[in-house]
C-alpha cells in the first residue's frame, strides 16, 4: 500500500510476473502503474506489504535488486550535453563493466537501436525518438534479468514503435522479464504474455488477451455520427441491442455498444440501422467488429485509456544506485 495524504496510490496491489515474460499494465490516468514501478525499482518506498524482484526483497535488499533490474522512464533520461555513445559507455562504467566491456556495450546497443549514425552526435540534437531508444538502451547496457518499461513508446511514430516491439520481443526471447505500463493497447496485445488492469491501484481484472477480450462478450458495434448533438439519439438507437450500456467516445463522436451475442450480427446491426434510420441519426460510419483490449478497457474503467500523469522518477539500478 502506498498513500499520499488521503490519496491511496497503491491499495491492496497484488502482480506476479513468470520469469522470462512479459506483464502489461493498464489503467486509467493515476491508477497507480508509475507509483508501482517506482515501489518495483527501489525508488519509493510504501507504506506496507511486501515487494520482491528476481527473488529478492526490494526493501530488505535495494542494492541487490538494483544490480538485477534495467528501467526506462516515462521521460527519456539522458545527458544532452554527451553523444549516444558517451552516454551508455558512462553506463557501463557505473555498472563497473570496464572500459573495454563498457564501449563493446556500447557500441552493440547503439546498433542494436538502429542509432549507430548517431553515436558520435550529442545528444541535444537527437528526435524525440531516437533519446527514447537511446533511454532504452541505457536500461539495457547491464544485461538486466527483468526490465521497467513505463510507457516506452510514447512520443514514437509506428516505424520507431514497431522496432521497439521487435526489440523487446528478441529480450524476452532470450530470458529477460519485462513488466510494461503502456497507453497503447495494441502494445500490450502485441507484446504481453499477461495483462493487468488497474484503477484506483487495485487490480480490477487480469487475465490473457483472449481472457480479457471474453469478458467484453462478443461483438461489438461501432457507430461515429456528423454532429455532437446526435450522440444523445445514438446512444438511445442502441441501448437494449446489447448487453450493459452504450460507451460514448466524445472526441470520436463514436458510440459503441458491446453484443450479448444471442444474436447475430448481422441481425443486430440491421436492427441498429432501422432504429438511427428513426432517429434521423446522420452518420458518417457503422460496423460490427472483434472486441479488441480498447474495449476491454472500456468496459471496466468507461473510458478510453491514457497517458499515466503521476509524476515520473527515472532512474535505474547499479552497484552504486545509480539514478539516471
Amino acid at each position: 500500500m502506498k498513500t499520499y495524504g488521503k490519496v491511496r496510490a497503491l491499495d491492496g496491489l497484488d502482480l506476479a510476473v513468470p520469469r522470462g515474460s512479459v506483464l502489461a499494465v493498464l489503467g486509467p490516468n493515476g491508477a497507480g502503474k508509475t507509483t508501482s514501478v517506482r515501489v518495483l525499482t527501489t525508488l519509493l518506498r510504501p507504506d506496507s506489504g511486501r515487494a520482491e524482484v528476481a527473488g529478492i526483497d526490494v526493501l530488505r535488499h535495494p542494492e541487490r535488486v538494483r544490480e538485477r533490474i534495467g528501467l526506462s522512464g516515462q521521460y527519456a533520461a539522458v545527458d544532452e550535453h554527451l553523444t549516444g555513445f558517451e552516454n551508455l559507455d558512462m553506463v557501463g562504467r557505473l555498472y563497473h563493466l570496464g572500459r573495454r566491456v563498457a564501449r563493446e556495450r556500447a557500441r552493440e546497443l547503439l546498433g542494436v537501436l538502429d542509432l549507430e549514425d548517431a553515436a558520435d552526435r550529442p545528444v541535444r540534437t537527437y528526435s524525440g525518438g531516437m533519446r527514447r531508444r537511446l533511454d532504452l538502451a541505457a536500461a539495457l547496457v547491464a544485461r538486466p534479468q527483468v526490465l521497467f518499461l513505463d510507457e516506452p513508446t510514447t512520443g514514437l511514430d509506428p516505424r520507431s514503435r514497431v522496432g521497439m516491439w521487435q526489440v523487446l520481443s528478441g529480450l524476452v526471447a532470450e530470458g529477460t522479464t519485462v513488466l510494461l505500463t503502456t497507453q497503447y493497447l495494441e502494445e500490450a496485445d502485441r507484446l504481453a504474455h499477461s495483462i493487468v488492469v488497474i484503477d484506483h491501484g487495485k487490480v480490477i481484472a487480469q487475465g490473457t488477451s483472449d481472457e480479457l477480450k471474453a469478458k467484453v462478450g462478443g461483438d461489438v458495434v461501432e457507430v461515429v455520427v456528423a454532429d455532437h448533438d446526435q450522440v444523445p439519439y445514438t446512444v438511445s438507437a442502441l441501448d437494449g441491442l446489447g448487453q450493459g450500456t452504450p460507451v460514448v467516445e466524445e472526441h470520436t463522436r463514436k458510440v459503441s455498444m458491446a453484443l450479448s451475442g444471442t444474436r447475430p450480427a448481422a441481425e443486430v446491426l440491421v436492427e441498429a440501422l432501422r432504429r438511427l434510420d428513426g432517429e434521423a441519426v446522420r452518420m458518417l460510419d457503422i460496423a460490427v467488429r472483434r472486441p479488441t483490449l480498447d474495449d476491454v478497457f472500456l468496459t471496466l474503467t468507461g473510458h478510453v485509456s491514457e497517458p499515466d500523469q503521476e509524476p515520473d522518477t527515472v532512474a535505474a539500478g547499479g552497484r552504486k544506485g545509480r539514478g539516471r
